[in-house]
Protein backbone atom coordinates (compact mmCIF):
# COMPACT_ATOMS: atom_id res chain seq x y z
CA UNK A 1 0.00 0.00 0.00
CA UNK A 2 1.27 3.46 -0.94
CA UNK A 3 0.91 6.35 1.51
CA UNK A 4 1.60 10.05 0.91
CA UNK A 5 3.28 11.85 3.82
CA UNK A 6 3.28 15.64 3.55
CA UNK A 7 6.02 17.38 5.51
CA UNK A 8 7.66 13.97 5.57
CA UNK A 9 11.19 15.29 6.14
CA UNK A 10 10.17 17.26 9.22
CA UNK A 11 10.44 16.13 12.83
CA UNK A 12 7.27 14.05 13.21
CA UNK A 13 6.92 13.33 9.50
CA UNK A 14 10.35 11.71 9.19
CA UNK A 15 9.75 9.44 12.19
CA UNK A 16 6.36 8.41 10.82
CA UNK A 17 7.91 7.73 7.41
CA UNK A 18 10.43 5.42 9.11
CA UNK A 19 7.65 3.52 10.89
CA UNK A 20 5.71 3.14 7.62
CA UNK A 21 8.72 1.90 5.66
CA UNK A 22 9.69 -0.56 8.37
CA UNK A 23 6.19 -2.05 8.21
CA UNK A 24 6.42 -2.53 4.44
CA UNK A 25 4.39 0.45 3.20
CA UNK A 26 5.50 2.30 0.09
CA UNK A 27 5.90 5.96 1.01
CA UNK A 28 5.76 9.12 -1.08
CA UNK A 29 7.12 12.16 0.75
CA UNK A 30 6.28 15.77 -0.05
CA UNK A 31 8.22 18.60 1.59
CA UNK A 32 9.11 22.15 0.57
CA UNK A 33 12.26 22.09 2.79
CA UNK A 34 11.30 25.34 4.51
CA UNK A 35 12.04 23.84 7.94
CA UNK A 36 13.74 20.56 7.06
CA UNK A 37 16.77 19.21 5.22
CA UNK A 38 17.09 17.08 2.12
CA UNK A 39 19.71 14.99 3.96
CA UNK A 40 16.89 13.57 6.10
CA UNK A 41 16.08 11.41 3.05
CA UNK A 42 19.50 9.79 3.35
CA UNK A 43 19.00 9.30 7.09
CA UNK A 44 15.65 7.60 6.52
CA UNK A 45 17.21 5.30 3.94
CA UNK A 46 20.09 4.57 6.31
CA UNK A 47 17.66 3.50 9.05
CA UNK A 48 15.25 1.52 6.87
CA UNK A 49 17.35 0.28 3.98
CA UNK A 50 14.72 1.77 1.70
CA UNK A 51 14.27 5.29 0.32
CA UNK A 52 10.87 6.94 0.01
CA UNK A 53 9.86 8.59 -3.25
CA UNK A 54 10.38 12.33 -2.77
CA UNK A 55 8.76 15.40 -4.31
CA UNK A 56 9.97 18.87 -3.40
CA UNK A 57 6.89 21.04 -3.71
CA UNK A 58 4.72 23.48 -1.83
CA UNK A 59 1.18 22.27 -1.14
CA UNK A 60 -0.18 25.72 -1.90
CA UNK A 61 0.72 24.96 -5.55
CA UNK A 62 -2.37 23.00 -6.50
CA UNK A 63 -1.15 22.12 -9.99
CA UNK A 64 1.95 20.52 -8.45
CA UNK A 65 -0.23 18.33 -6.23
CA UNK A 66 -2.38 17.38 -9.21
CA UNK A 67 0.75 16.32 -11.11
CA UNK A 68 1.92 14.28 -8.13
CA UNK A 69 -1.37 12.38 -7.93
CA UNK A 70 -1.22 11.87 -11.69
CA UNK A 71 2.25 10.33 -11.37
CA UNK A 72 1.44 8.31 -8.22
CA UNK A 73 -1.95 6.90 -9.15
CA UNK A 74 -2.17 4.22 -6.46
CA UNK A 75 -1.86 6.36 -3.31
CA UNK A 76 -4.39 5.00 -0.82
CA UNK A 77 -3.94 7.33 2.12
CA UNK A 78 -2.52 10.72 3.11
CA UNK A 79 -0.90 11.73 6.40
CA UNK A 80 -0.74 15.51 6.49
CA UNK A 81 2.01 17.10 8.61
CA UNK A 82 3.11 20.02 6.41
CA UNK A 83 2.46 23.27 8.31
CA UNK A 84 4.13 26.07 10.21
CA UNK A 85 4.09 25.03 13.86
CA UNK A 86 5.52 27.55 16.36
CA UNK A 87 3.08 29.18 18.78
CA UNK A 88 5.22 32.24 19.53
CA UNK A 89 6.12 32.83 15.90
CA UNK A 90 2.46 32.58 14.88
CA UNK A 91 1.61 35.46 17.23
CA UNK A 92 4.20 37.59 15.44
CA UNK A 93 3.31 36.35 11.92
CA UNK A 94 -0.42 35.53 11.93
CA UNK A 95 -1.07 36.06 8.22
CA UNK A 96 1.82 33.79 7.23
CA UNK A 97 0.38 31.02 9.41
CA UNK A 98 -3.16 31.38 8.09
CA UNK A 99 -2.00 31.59 4.48
CA UNK A 100 0.33 28.60 4.72
CA UNK A 101 -1.52 26.20 7.00
CA UNK A 102 -5.05 26.73 5.73
CA UNK A 103 -4.35 27.20 2.01
CA UNK A 104 -2.19 24.07 1.85
CA UNK A 105 -4.85 21.97 3.57
CA UNK A 106 -7.60 23.14 1.21
CA UNK A 107 -5.49 22.51 -1.90
CA UNK A 108 -4.55 19.05 -0.67
CA UNK A 109 -8.12 18.03 0.13
CA UNK A 110 -9.40 19.31 -3.23
CA UNK A 111 -6.80 17.25 -5.06
CA UNK A 112 -7.55 14.20 -2.89
CA UNK A 113 -11.25 14.43 -3.74
CA UNK A 114 -10.44 14.67 -7.45
CA UNK A 115 -8.16 11.64 -7.20
CA UNK A 116 -10.71 9.67 -5.11
CA UNK A 117 -8.31 9.18 -2.17
CA UNK A 118 -10.45 8.56 0.90
CA UNK A 119 -8.11 7.94 3.86
CA UNK A 120 -6.77 11.06 5.59
CA UNK A 121 -4.93 11.71 8.85
CA UNK A 122 -4.72 15.32 9.98
CA UNK A 123 -1.90 16.50 12.21
CA UNK A 124 -3.77 18.49 14.83
CA UNK A 125 -2.82 19.74 18.27
CA UNK A 126 -3.98 20.00 21.87
CA UNK A 127 -3.98 23.77 21.26
CA UNK A 128 -7.56 23.33 19.94
CA UNK A 129 -8.65 23.00 23.59
CA UNK A 130 -7.33 26.42 24.52
CA UNK A 131 -6.92 26.91 28.27
CA UNK A 132 -8.72 23.83 29.63
CA UNK A 133 -11.23 24.17 32.47
CA UNK A 134 -10.52 20.66 33.78
CA UNK A 135 -7.72 18.11 33.47
CA UNK A 136 -6.90 15.65 32.05
CA UNK A 137 -8.59 16.91 28.90
CA UNK A 138 -10.66 14.44 26.87
CA UNK A 139 -11.82 14.52 23.26
CA UNK A 140 -15.32 15.37 24.51
CA UNK A 141 -14.11 18.69 25.93
CA UNK A 142 -15.33 21.72 23.98
CA UNK A 143 -12.96 23.24 21.48
CA UNK A 144 -12.15 26.69 22.84
CA UNK A 145 -11.13 29.98 21.33
CA UNK A 146 -7.52 29.48 20.30
CA UNK A 147 -4.79 31.22 22.28
CA UNK A 148 -2.61 31.72 19.17
CA UNK A 149 -2.92 31.90 15.38
CA UNK A 150 -1.12 28.53 15.20
CA UNK A 151 -3.76 26.99 17.45
CA UNK A 152 -6.49 28.59 15.39
CA UNK A 153 -5.13 27.06 12.17
CA UNK A 154 -5.49 23.64 13.81
CA UNK A 155 -9.01 24.43 15.06
CA UNK A 156 -10.09 25.72 11.64
CA UNK A 157 -8.23 22.87 9.95
CA UNK A 158 -10.26 20.32 11.89
CA UNK A 159 -13.46 22.13 10.90
CA UNK A 160 -12.44 22.02 7.23
CA UNK A 161 -11.70 18.29 7.41
CA UNK A 162 -14.93 17.57 9.32
CA UNK A 163 -17.04 19.57 6.84
CA UNK A 164 -15.32 17.86 3.90
CA UNK A 165 -15.99 14.41 5.36
CA UNK A 166 -19.67 15.33 5.76
CA UNK A 167 -20.17 15.75 2.01
CA UNK A 168 -17.47 13.53 0.50
CA UNK A 169 -16.58 9.88 1.01
CA UNK A 170 -13.64 10.94 3.16
CA UNK A 171 -12.57 8.85 6.13
CA UNK A 172 -10.54 11.17 8.33
CA UNK A 173 -8.86 11.01 11.71
CA UNK A 174 -7.53 14.09 13.47
CA UNK A 175 -4.75 13.28 15.93
CA UNK A 176 -4.47 15.94 18.61
CA UNK A 177 -0.81 15.84 19.65
CA UNK A 178 0.41 17.07 22.93
CA UNK A 179 4.16 17.93 23.01
CA UNK A 180 6.38 15.69 20.84
CA UNK A 181 10.03 15.47 21.90
CA UNK A 182 12.95 13.04 21.72
CA UNK A 183 14.54 11.47 18.66
CA UNK A 184 14.89 8.15 16.89
CA UNK A 185 17.00 5.69 18.88
CA UNK A 186 19.47 5.51 16.00
CA UNK A 187 20.25 9.24 16.51
CA UNK A 188 20.07 9.63 12.73
CA UNK A 189 16.89 11.75 12.80
CA UNK A 190 15.47 14.06 15.44
CA UNK A 191 14.25 17.59 16.03
CA UNK A 192 16.55 19.92 14.12
CA UNK A 193 14.89 23.32 13.72
CA UNK A 194 16.21 25.98 11.37
CA UNK A 195 17.59 28.92 13.33
CA UNK A 196 16.71 29.52 16.98
CA UNK A 197 14.54 26.69 18.38
CA UNK A 198 10.94 27.60 19.13
CA UNK A 199 10.33 24.50 21.25
CA UNK A 200 11.68 23.68 24.71
CA UNK A 201 13.65 20.46 24.30
CA UNK A 202 15.86 21.40 21.32
CA UNK A 203 16.65 24.62 23.16
CA UNK A 204 17.59 22.54 26.21
CA UNK A 205 19.87 20.26 24.19
CA UNK A 206 21.47 23.13 22.27
CA UNK A 207 22.12 24.97 25.53
CA UNK A 208 23.61 21.85 27.10
CA UNK A 209 25.83 21.48 24.01
CA UNK A 210 27.05 25.09 24.31
CA UNK A 211 25.36 26.26 21.12
CA UNK A 212 23.09 28.56 23.15
CA UNK A 213 24.47 30.39 26.16
CA UNK A 214 21.34 30.14 28.27
CA UNK A 215 17.82 28.75 28.22
CA UNK A 216 15.01 31.23 28.78
CA UNK A 217 12.12 29.79 30.80
CA UNK A 218 9.06 31.81 29.84
CA UNK A 219 7.14 32.48 33.03
CA UNK A 220 7.75 31.38 36.62
CA UNK A 221 4.56 32.90 38.02
CA UNK A 222 2.00 30.45 36.67
CA UNK A 223 -0.43 28.88 39.19
CA UNK A 224 1.42 25.54 39.07
CA UNK A 225 3.49 23.77 41.77
CA UNK A 226 6.78 25.30 40.63
CA UNK A 227 5.43 28.32 38.78
CA UNK A 228 6.32 27.09 35.29
CA UNK A 229 3.96 25.94 32.55
CA UNK A 230 2.92 22.27 32.40
CA UNK A 231 2.67 20.17 29.24
CA UNK A 232 2.18 16.53 28.29
CA UNK A 233 5.47 15.51 26.62
CA UNK A 234 5.39 12.48 24.33
CA UNK A 235 8.22 10.64 22.60
CA UNK A 236 8.14 11.27 18.86
CA UNK A 237 8.47 7.54 18.11
CA UNK A 238 5.40 6.80 20.24
CA UNK A 239 3.62 9.55 18.31
CA UNK A 240 4.72 8.11 14.96
CA UNK A 241 3.33 4.71 15.97
CA UNK A 242 -0.02 6.34 16.74
CA UNK A 243 -0.25 7.35 13.07
CA UNK A 244 0.20 3.73 12.02
CA UNK A 245 -2.65 2.67 14.31
CA UNK A 246 -4.86 5.46 12.95
CA UNK A 247 -4.02 4.49 9.36
CA UNK A 248 -4.85 0.85 10.05
CA UNK A 249 -8.20 1.89 11.48
CA UNK A 250 -9.04 3.93 8.37
CA UNK A 251 -8.02 1.15 6.01
CA UNK A 252 -10.08 -1.46 7.86
CA UNK A 253 -13.10 0.82 8.35
CA UNK A 254 -16.20 -0.03 6.38
CA UNK A 255 -18.18 3.17 6.00
CA UNK A 256 -20.94 4.47 3.75
CA UNK A 257 -20.09 8.14 3.43
CA UNK A 258 -17.67 10.30 5.33
CA UNK A 259 -16.20 9.73 8.78
CA UNK A 260 -14.38 12.16 11.09
CA UNK A 261 -12.82 11.09 14.40
CA UNK A 262 -10.51 12.78 16.89
CA UNK A 263 -7.98 11.20 19.25
CA UNK A 264 -5.69 12.66 21.90
CA UNK A 265 -2.10 11.48 21.53
CA UNK A 266 -0.18 12.06 24.76
CA UNK A 267 1.06 10.21 27.82
CA UNK A 268 -1.68 11.33 30.17
CA UNK A 269 0.81 13.01 32.52
CA UNK A 270 1.89 16.63 32.80
CA UNK A 271 5.42 17.87 33.45
CA UNK A 272 6.50 21.44 34.13
CA UNK A 273 9.32 23.17 32.30
CA UNK A 274 11.53 22.84 35.39
CA UNK A 275 10.70 19.14 35.65
CA UNK A 276 11.84 18.67 32.04
CA UNK A 277 15.11 20.48 32.77
CA UNK A 278 15.65 18.40 35.91
CA UNK A 279 14.90 15.16 34.03
CA UNK A 280 17.40 16.15 31.35
CA UNK A 281 20.12 16.93 33.92
CA UNK A 282 19.44 13.71 35.84
CA UNK A 283 19.43 11.51 32.72
CA UNK A 284 22.47 13.04 31.01
CA UNK A 285 24.54 14.39 33.90
CA UNK A 286 24.80 17.71 32.02
CA UNK A 287 23.75 20.99 33.63
CA UNK A 288 21.55 23.42 31.69
CA UNK A 289 22.03 27.12 32.51
CA UNK A 290 18.70 28.91 32.51
CA UNK A 291 16.99 32.07 33.67
CA UNK A 292 13.40 33.19 33.85
CA UNK A 293 11.77 35.50 31.34
CA UNK A 294 8.25 36.97 31.12
CA UNK A 295 5.42 34.76 29.99
CA UNK A 296 5.20 34.25 26.24
CA UNK A 297 2.09 35.47 24.44
CA UNK A 298 -0.16 32.63 23.30
CA UNK A 299 1.06 30.07 25.87
CA UNK A 300 -1.46 28.37 28.14
CA UNK A 301 -0.87 27.48 31.79
CA UNK A 302 -1.14 23.70 31.73
CA UNK A 303 -2.58 20.83 29.74
CA UNK A 304 -2.29 17.07 29.66
CA UNK A 305 -4.27 14.37 27.93
CA UNK A 306 -6.95 11.89 28.76
CA UNK A 307 -5.82 9.03 26.49
CA UNK A 308 -8.34 6.23 27.07
CA UNK A 309 -10.02 6.71 23.69
CA UNK A 310 -6.78 6.12 21.77
CA UNK A 311 -6.04 3.07 23.91
CA UNK A 312 -9.53 1.57 23.63
CA UNK A 313 -10.22 2.25 19.94
CA UNK A 314 -6.79 2.47 18.29
CA UNK A 315 -5.04 0.01 20.59
CA UNK A 316 -2.28 2.58 21.13
CA UNK A 317 -0.54 3.67 24.30
CA UNK A 318 2.61 5.72 24.90
CA UNK A 319 5.50 3.56 26.09
CA UNK A 320 8.46 5.90 26.59
CA UNK A 321 9.20 7.81 29.80
CA UNK A 322 10.31 11.42 30.15
CA UNK A 323 13.81 10.11 30.89
CA UNK A 324 13.72 8.16 27.60
CA UNK A 325 12.75 11.33 25.76
CA UNK A 326 15.58 13.35 27.29
CA UNK A 327 18.16 10.60 26.67
CA UNK A 328 17.25 10.22 23.00
CA UNK A 329 17.09 13.98 22.41
CA UNK A 330 20.55 14.39 23.94
CA UNK A 331 22.01 11.44 22.03
CA UNK A 332 20.77 13.02 18.81
CA UNK A 333 22.24 16.41 19.74
CA UNK A 334 25.60 14.78 20.52
CA UNK A 335 25.54 12.82 17.26
CA UNK A 336 25.13 16.10 15.37
CA UNK A 337 28.53 17.18 16.72
CA UNK A 338 30.11 14.52 14.49
CA UNK A 339 30.96 16.29 11.21
CA UNK A 340 30.26 13.01 9.41
CA UNK A 341 26.70 12.79 10.77
CA UNK A 342 24.36 12.24 7.88
CA UNK A 343 22.37 15.45 8.51
CA UNK A 344 25.58 17.51 8.33
CA UNK A 345 26.67 16.15 4.97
Amino acid sequence: MKILVTGGLGFIGSHTTVELLQLGYDVVVVDNLSNSRISVLDAIEDICGKRPVFYELDLRDQSAIENLFENEKDIQGVIHFAAFKAVGESVEMPLAYYENNISALISLLQCMMAADIQNFIFSSSCTVYGEPSSLPISEDAPVQKAESPYGNTKKVGEEIVRDSAAVHELKAISLRYFNPVGAHQSSKIGELPSGIPQNLVPFVTQTAAGIRSELKVFGNDYPTPDGTAIRDYIHVVDLAKAHIKALERLIEMQADGGVFETFNIGTGAGNSVLEVINAFEKTTGVKVPYSFAPRRKGDIIQIFAHTNKATDILGWKAECSLDDMMRDAWNFQQALADPEHILNV
